[in-house]
């Protein structure tokens, strides 16, 4: 069975750093978690979860919403199955929960799975 696992959230003043971390495990031998695409999304109370970055499953290429680029990085290790987003130059606007997730559309079915999330509060 497929188990995202965050951590990494916590409390941060404006203008600081935070990493997040992605554990995942369970997948199997003939889907391995490197043929996977892995993104983080975000929750705020009372606003619908957006997506923050994303990185593919082969060449690793990146994308991010506009609110956040230029500040987080996404990255990958396919050996350790973890995906990571760093964040700096926090603000209040991106407290939110942070969710993992990973997607895969294989024969026209699709396999989504998700974290239970994290929670990164911005203030002073």
């Amino acid at each position: 069975q497929v188990q995202l696992v965050e951590s990494g959230g916590g409390l941060v003043e404006p203008g600081g750093s935070l990493r997040l971390s992605c554990a995942a495990s369970g997948f199997p031998f003939s889907m391995p978690f490197s043929m996977y695409v892995m993104s983080w999304y975000r929750q705020a109370p009372g606003k619908e979860r957006e997506l923050v970055a994303a990185i593919t499953s082969d060449h690793g290429s990146t994308n991010y919403a506009d609110s956040v680029k230029g500040r987080f990085t996404i990255s990958r290790d396919n050996a350790k199955n973890t995906v990571y987003l760093q964040m700096n130059s926090l603000k209040p606007e991106d407290t939110a929960v942070y969710l993992c997730n990973a997607y895969r559309k294989w024969f026209g079915k699709d396999f989504d799975y998700w974290g239970q999330g994290t929670q990164v509060t911005v203030s002073s």
